[in-house]
């Protein structure tokens, strides 16, 4: 094992940009700063390779926490190609995109209190309940629009819905031709008002299309990355459907703050999914353990600047 590379003590400086950040902790090399050095440069390298197909997959509280803005940006710039996200992530997409807002609160407070105030509360993130019923309001209004008898995928509902939209990651994924993925969208509120839309019209939801779909964009990809935003059921769609190739990931970057040794797939190494072949032998991987809304807004201010 190599290890001649010695630690640089970090020395800061007014006016740093981002990068010069983290190329400081790059140069000091340790723990999960070093880690985010190394996520830079692969990001980075996924983004500029040719015949590279993107994947995102998008887990956590994500939009709540303000994170959404960064999601749509990369779709709107072309550093995504294929977005799987849990439906809270979306369901909190709409909220926004529709005009409705989350607020800054406190993770110290009487959730009693806010119950009879009906506020809802994300750790120190508050959302009223008005803003649920905007996005009823809003969804069975689309949903009507589905014709009686049809069949459609959920990647295609979902389209049909960022097309209403006019800012958000929906909207920009419709707008650019991105699919959006979900394969937990029972699992939320947009499954719930699908739900609700159901019982008097009669649409079929079919939840197996878009297993095509993605593995159909698996094949054809000459190269694949994959940045992952926490883990759960996006990042396993992501990577089980490359599993149904003959190939692995080349490039993957997972921001999580799970531990690996609790088993669960969130916290997973991505050195264990080279074990099942989702993964090449000589991929580019690395995980970053820390929380997401510090480690990627820094992994995409800094690879924006090197790419730019």
């Amino acid at each position: 094992m190599d290890c001649d590379i010695p630690v640089r003590q970090a020395h800061l400086k007014p006016g740093m940009s981002v990068n010069d950040l983290v190329l400081v902790m790059e140069q000091a090399g340790a723990y999960n700063g070093g880690a985010l050095s190394r996520a830079a440069s692969i990001y980075s390298s996924m983004l500029t390779g040719t015949d590279v197909t993107r994947f995102l997959g998008l887990a956590g509280a994500m939009v709540p926490a303000g994170m959404g803005g960064i999601v749509s940006d990369l779709i709107k710039d072309g550093r995504v190609d294929a977005l799987v996200s849990t439906g809270a992530n979306l369901t909190h997409d709409i909220i926004e995109a529709i005009g409705c807002h989350h607020f800054i609160g406190t993770e110290r407070c009487n959730d009693v209190e806010l119950r009879h105030e009906e506020i809802n509360r994300i750790y120190d993130i508050y959302l009223p309940n008005d803003a649920f019923i905007a996005f009823e309001e809003f969804m069975q209004s689309i949903l009507s629009e589905l014709e009686e008898g049809s069949t459609i995928s959920i990647s295609d509902l979902l389209s049909h819905i960022g097309k209403h939209l006019k800012s958000g990651i929906l909207a920009e994924a419709a707008q650019h031709n991105i699919p959006v993925f979900c394969p937990a969208i029972q699992d939320s509120m947009i499954g719930l008002q699908y739900w609700l839309f159901r019982q008097g019209k009669k649409v079929t939801v079919d939840a197996f299309a878009d297993m095509t779909k993605i593995i159909d964009l698996c094949f054809a990809a000459q190269r694949a990355g994959a940045l992952f935003i926490g883990g759960g059921v996006p990042k396993n769609f992501i990577l089980q459907s490359m599993l149904m190739t003959p190939k692995g990931f080349s490039y993957a970057v997972q921001l999580t703050g799970d531990r690996p040794d609790l088993g669960g797939l969130s916290g997973a190494t991505l050195d264990e999914a080279r074990s099942w072949g989702k993964v090449d032998e000589d991929a580019q991987t690395v995980t970053v353990y820390g929380d997401a809304t510090i480690t990627f807004p820094l992994l995409v201010a800094t690879t924006m600047e090197r790419i730019s």
